[in-house]
């Protein structure tokens, strides 16, 4: 009796790590998503455009504002919307949903500047990442306010 539940406590921690170890789509699309965010802070927005899908992103904010239409960000739209601060990613998790598509979800929190308004920001975010020509790429985007702060400094680029 002892070595069977000795075997059967062996097998559940088994299990368990075995469920824990992140998939490969799960670990390449976490590497994809810090060059993602990393590019954004350096404002090499040549490299965001590049991990975002090619036919557009689908992107909300959770602001009372409307589902944005398919977005399709050039390196000029990206450096005439971005907002001055610093922002940054927090507890990142990855869940392989299908073949070809990985959900993220995390915080993102910092301070945003504008000219006009410095303020505190921390927002629940997720995203889901395709699999596009052998490439991770985000396609979708959503961020909801969380404890204080915004989730979006309206601007006119948001028109």
């Amino acid at each position: 009796m002892k070595n069977l539940s000795m075997l059967l406590s062996l097998m559940v921690i088994f299990a368990v790590q075995v469920d824990a170890a992140p998939s490969k789509a799960e670990a390449e699309v976490a590497t994809a998503f810090a060059k993602y965010f990393q590019a954004r802070t350096d404002q090499d927005y040549k490299t965001v455009v590049a991990l975002e899908s090619a036919s557009g992103t689908l992107n909300t904010n959770s602001d009372g504002s409307f589902h944005k239409s398919l977005n399709k960000q050039s390196e000029a739209d990206w450096k005439a919307s971005t907002l001055g601060g610093t922002l940054t990613t927090y507890h990142p998790d990855f869940t392989e949903l299908a073949d070809g598509v990985v959900h993220v979800r995390f915080y993102y929190e910092g301070v945003i500047v504008t000219p006009n308004v410095t303020r505190d920001y921390r927002t629940r975010a997720s995203m889901n990442w395709v699999k596009e020509g052998g490439q991770w790429v985000a396609k979708t985007m959503h961020f909801s306010a969380a404890n204080f702060g915004d989730v979006t400094v309206t601007q006119p680029t948001d028109f």
